[in-house]
Formats: structure tokens, C-alpha cells, sequence
């Protein structure tokens, strides 16, 4: 079994986002050796466990958000006395916007040792699907569910350069782009990621107010939503520039259209800026033109 180097301690272990197909082979040894397992939801692990056609034979805990600090004591004990206690949450990696944050911060404390067996996680899977710049990015989980929080939240983000991350429920996401559009601006890039690994993904790409009317009505299923972090610009851009970029990107294939919202958010103006200098750069070739 792949898990016999791993005796007595917490183990984190991602679980697929949706497809079954993504569970490693270590996940199922996991689940299999464990003596305690700790899940966000029993039936739903159970479940997992029956389609990977892996028996438990540990012990099975509920470990969700209300019963999440009571837990921990009963856990840390048993992984320090040797133990081998399994942290896994419905989807995904244990600890990111769900639950065991706290647990390891306890074990860490209690020298009692913590590993990792890395998998999905819908994070850099809507990050690398979406489009936008990979190299710098961060994580905002779930935005306040109050207008006003939310506001302020975003408000404290307008500046931020790197791409962003976030979570959000069905039912709040046509809001939830509204604020984004009202906050960054209606011209800001995004793609907001719908199931995905499942049957029906589906990944929306475009201007943040454009998202928001596409998703007014709300969506249904699990929801990523990545936004193009705010354009640096070092010096005011000139027309020639903005004229040659869209001409660039025309060149390489975008439409029209497209490329003029892309240059706007690659050099941070209006896109009526953009429009401005493209029907410049045209009318500046024709009066050469003999």
C-alpha cells in the first residue's frame, strides 16, 4: 500500500472536484488504511469511497464547520498516539474554504506530524482554464454575503494587480458579478467557471458587466469565478500603441471587437480610447495612401 511510509499523524487529502476519474491511486490507499477518518460530510464520503470501490476500515467522523472545533482535541490525540487520521472534505483540498485550517495550526503546535496527498483542487483549475495571467494570482474564497461588506471588500481589491480567485454560490452570482463589474469596472476580463471536471462545465469568458447580465438569473452548480487582476501601467498610453495592439491582435486572429476590449484592459483605458485610436491609425493610413 502506498501509504505504509505514513504511520501515526494527519494526512490532507484532496478528493476529486467532480469527474471520479481524478482520484489518485494514494487517495484509495488512504482511505483504506486510515484508522480515523475525518469527513465534511459522512454520507457523501461514503459515497466516494463505494465509487472507488475502496471499504473503509477506520473509524468515520463527521468534520464539518459546526462541529469543527469540538473535533479537533478528539483528532490531534489520536494522530499523536499513532495514529493515521484522514482529513478529507466534499471536493477538493481540506483546509482551502473548507474545513482544517484549525486542525493543522493544533497539530503543528502539538509537534504532531502533518503530510499532504495533493490533488484537484478547483482553484488553479479555473485559474488554468480561464484564460488570464497564471504567473501572479490570489485566493479570495467567498466574498461577505452582505451588499455592503462586499462593497468594502472589493473596494480594498480595485488595486490589486494579480489575477484573483473566488468562490460563489449559484444563487448569489449574478450579484455577485454586478459587484465585481461596479467595483473594477464593466471592461475588467473574466471567466466564471460552472462544474467544472463534470458533465456540464462550462467556463464563460469576457468583460465582468457582460458576465453579469449572462448570469442575472443565476447559474446552477459549483462556481469559480477568476478576474484579471488591474493592468500596470507604467506610462500613459499613446494611440500608435493602442492602435498597434488591436492590430496585433486582429493579426493573430481575435475579431475586431474583441481585440479593442483586450487592448483597453491590457493598458487599463476605455475602450472608447482604444476605439478612438484604431479609427486614427485607419485614417492616418488612407491619407497616406496616394
Amino acid at each position: 500500500m502506498g501509504t505504509q511510509a505514513v504511520r501515526g499523524g494527519l494526512v490532507l487529502a484532496a478528493t476529486p472536484v467532480g469527474n471520479i476519474g481524478d482520484a489518485s491511486a494514494r487517495l484509495r490507499d488512504l482511505i483504506a488504511d486510515a484508522d480515523l477518518i475525518a469527513a465534511e460530510d459522512t454520507r457523501r464520503f461514503l459515497r466516494l469511497a463505494g465509487e472507488l470501490g475502496v471499504t473503509p476500515t477506520g473509524r468515520i467522523i463527521s468534520f464539518h464547520e459546526a462541529v469543527e472545533v469540538a473535533r479537533i482535541p478528539q483528532l490531534v490525540k489520536a494522530a499523536a498516539a499513532g495514529s493515521l487520521v484522514l482529513l478529507v472534505t466534499d471536493a477538493g483540498m481540506p483546509s482551502v474554504s473548507d474545513p482544517g485550517y484549525r486542525l493543522v495550526v493544533e497539530c503543528i503546535a502539538q509537534d504532531v506530524p502533518v503530510t499532504i496527498a495533493p490533488g484537484p483542487s478547483a482553484v488553479t483549475a479555473a485559474l488554468a482554464v480561464s484564460g488570464l495571467p497564471t504567473d501572479r494570482f490570489c485566493f479570495e474564497g467567498f466574498l461577505p454575503r452582505k451588499a455592503g461588506q462586499r462593497a468594502r471588500t472589493l473596494s480594498q481589491l480595485a488595486q490589486e494587480p494579480r489575477t484573483m480567485v473566488f468562490f460563489e454560490s449559484p444563487h448569489r452570482i449574478g450579484p455577485t458579478l454586478s459587484a465585481l463589474a461596479q467595483a473594477f469596472g464593466d471592461d475588467r476580463l473574466a471567466a466564471v467557471c460552472r462544474e467544472l471536471t463534470k458533465t456540464y462545465e462550462e467556463v464563460k469568458r469576457g468583460p465582468l458587466a457582460e458576465l453579469a447580465q449572462w448570469a442575472a438569473e443565476g447559474l446552477r452548480g459549483e462556481i469559480t469565478i477568476v478576474v484579471a487582476g488591474k493592468p500596470v501601467v507604467d506610462e500613459p498610453a499613446e494611440p500608435v500603441d493602442l492602435g498597434d495592439r488591436v492590430a496585433e491582435l486582429i493579426g493573430e486572429g481575435t475579431d475586431s471587437k474583441a481585440a479593442i476590449k483586450q487592448a483597453a484592459v491590457e493598458f487599463g483605458v476605455p475602450k472608447r480610447e482604444v476605439y478612438d485610436a484604431v479609427l486614427a491609425s485607419r485614417q492616418a493610413t488612407s491619407d497616406s495612401t496616394p
